[in-house]
């Protein structure tokens, strides 16, 4: 059974990846300051996701030199989207395995990490994850605006994958 709030990041995921579809990878890289890029965006949420799920949760370090590229604070960069859309996919399928696999009581528990504790719970951890992905699908969609794209997608689309019901589950168990 996966949580319901697993769910809903990959709800989040989802509308992130149609906020960009027909992207070209010109536009992809151009940085409209203060913004990033979209190419920096799709790797720096992949980044959080790699830290978080992969690394701390899992202990596999898949992405390396990604922190250094797309990391909260560190320099603006332009990464090819090319580029950034496999290193998404890759951290997302590994960071899957880990998130169908969590249960209530792990998301009050704090994940640990060289020997440290997580500032944040599992599930305050998972509610970051997917109000980052929100965030910048906001800005994405605001880059294209003013980049001429015309004929965006309207956000929210359908929930269908990720309606709301109370005391059931994505599987359709109760809880």
């Amino acid at each position: 059974m996966t949580h319901p709030l697993v769910v809903q990041l990959r709800f989040a995921r989802s509308e992130f990846v149609r906020c960009l579809e027909g992207l070209s990878p010109e536009d992809a890289q151009v940085r409209l300051e203060p913004m990033n890029c979209i190419s920096w965006m799709i790797g720096h949420l992949a980044n959080q996701e790699h830290f978080y799920w992969c690394v701390m949760a899992q202990d596999k370090f898949i992405a390396p030199g990604l922190n250094d590229l797309v990391g909260t604070g560190k320099p603006a960069t332009t990464p090819p989207l090319d580029e950034m859309w496999v290193v998404w996919k890759m951290v997302t399928e590994t960071a899957d395995p880990f998130l169908d696999s969590l249960q209530d009581n792990q998301l009050t528990e704090f994940l640990q990490f060289q020997g440290r504790t997580a500032r944040e719970s599992t599930g305050t951890m998972l509610l970051r994850n997917i109000y980052h992905y929100w965030f910048h699908t906001g800005e994405a969609h605001a880059v294209r605006q003013q980049l001429g794209h015309g004929e965006l997608p309207q956000f929210v689309g359908s929930m269908a994958a990720a309606e709301y019901r109370k005391g059931v589950r994505e599987s359709g168990g109760q809880v």
